[in-house]
This record gives C-alpha cells, sequence and structure tokens, in this order.
C-alpha cells in the first residue's frame, strides 16, 4: 500500500501547511468568493524551486525548461505496486481527454513524473515507464541527494520501508500531484482519488478533465 498509509497519515499535516502557507501569501483585497473562484488551492503557497535531474533519455532537464508550460507534476515511483500507476493512468486519460477537446490548451501543459525512489529509477527504467501512460509525459531521476533536496522542495514527504526478509522494498510517500502555472507557481492540486470514501470518485478521469478546462488559460 506503498503511497495509501503515508498520504493518509500525513494529508492531515501536508495539505493544511500548503493551504496555510497560501492564505497567509494572499492579499488583502480579495474577497474570499472572487479568490476561489480565480485562484487555485495553492495560490501563494510556496512550493516548487529550480532544480535539474535526468529524464527518461538521460538527458540533463532542468524547471526552467519547462517556463512558459503549464506543468503538471506527480510524485512516485515506477515499482508502486498500486497507488502510481492508479493516480497515472487515470491523470493521464483526463489529460489525453483534454488534448482531444482542447488541443491548443493542452500543448501548453507538461506532463512531469519526478521519481522518488532513484537508485532503482534510472533513465532506462523510466523511458519505459512513462511512455506506457502517454507520450509526452516525461520522467525524471537523480542522484538521491538530488530527489531528497527537490522532494523538500516541492513538500514531498517519502521513506524506503523494507519488512524483515524482503528482497526488495517500497516507498511510502505523500500524494500530492500539483499543476504549475507557465511562471513556475503552484496554482492547485490535480484530483486524485481519497480512499477514505469509498462512494466518492474524486480522481475520475474526467474530473481530471474538468480541472484542467478549468485553469489551463
Amino acid at each position: 500500500m506503498a503511497g495509501h498509509a503515508m498520504n493518509k497519515a500525513l494529508a492531515s499535516l501536508i495539505l493544511p501547511l500548503i493551504l496555510l502557507t497560501a492564505a497567509c501569501n494572499k492579499g488583502e483585497g480579495n474577497a474570499a468568493g472572487e479568490a476561489e473562484s480565480t485562484q487555485g488551492d495553492l495560490h501563494g503557497a510556496r512550493i516548487g524551486a529550480p532544480f535539474t535531474l535526468k529524464d527518461q533519455d538521460g538527458r540533463k532537464r532542468r524547471w526552467d525548461d519547462f517556463k512558459g508550460s503549464y506543468r503538471l507534476v506527480y510524485f512516485g515511483y515506477s515499482y508502486c505496486p498500486d497507488v502510481c500507476p492508479v493516480d497515472l493512468q487515470r491523470i493521464m486519460q483526463g489529460f489525453g481527454k483534454f488534448e482531444k477537446d482542447s488541443p491548443a490548451l493542452a500543448k501548453k501543459v507538461q506532463p512531469i513524473f519526478i521519481s522518488l525512489d532513484p537508485d532503482r529509477d534510472t533513465p532506462t527504467v523510466l523511458k519505459s515507464y512513462v511512455a506506457a501512460f502517454h507520450p509526452r509525459l516525461v520522467g525524471l531521476t537523480g542522484t538521491p541527494d538530488e530527489i531528497a533536496k527537490v522532494a523538500k522542495d516541492f513538500v514531498v514527504i517519502y521513506n524506503k520501508e523494507k519488512a524483515e526478509g524482503a528482497s526488495g522494498y517500497l516507498v511510502s510517500h505523500s500524494r500530492t500531484p500539483y499543476l504549475f502555472g507557465p511562471d513556475g507557481a503552484p496554482v492547485a492540486l490535480v484530483p486524485v482519488d481519497d480512499p477514505g470514501t469509498a462512494n466518492e470518485d474524486e480522481g475520475a478521469p474526467d474530473k481530471v478533465t474538468a480541472f484542467l478546462e478549468k485553469w489551463v488559460k
């Protein structure tokens, strides 16, 4: 259950922290209703920072390389047995529908997958992994120290977990897919399903499409 366990444990800590940071940075002149309709829930939050990592082709990619594009960013790892592939599939299905309905706007969006498991997620591994979800999905990895810094800068918490006697390991991590604007500022959290609400599908592809239609201009 890599992702679920940590996400449930930390959601009550991470999201309020993000939203508090955002609230502290909002101008006093905006009415609450107006701000909610024109600004995302991450407006003003201190999330993100410059980085240099390697993509699935082994090329160095910098955060500023994507300047001018909306950035749809998901943190996870390719060996994740459940949460990551499901989230990515649904997010990219929603993006694919957006791409079909609004091709000009979709060209302004760059989907990005950042690995939290650099020891196993080499560029070669990521190449086949991201290709399974969408041809435009960029996979990024780096050294453990580089990934640790990026995770900290993007308010992502993760931890390697190895069960006694197991040959492999899982990586528990917070589940915080972000949409950043063309200037690199955070806009809003991308919809994903909440395992605690069995009767509601918050991360359905159509909701991701609607999310992109709302924020990508």
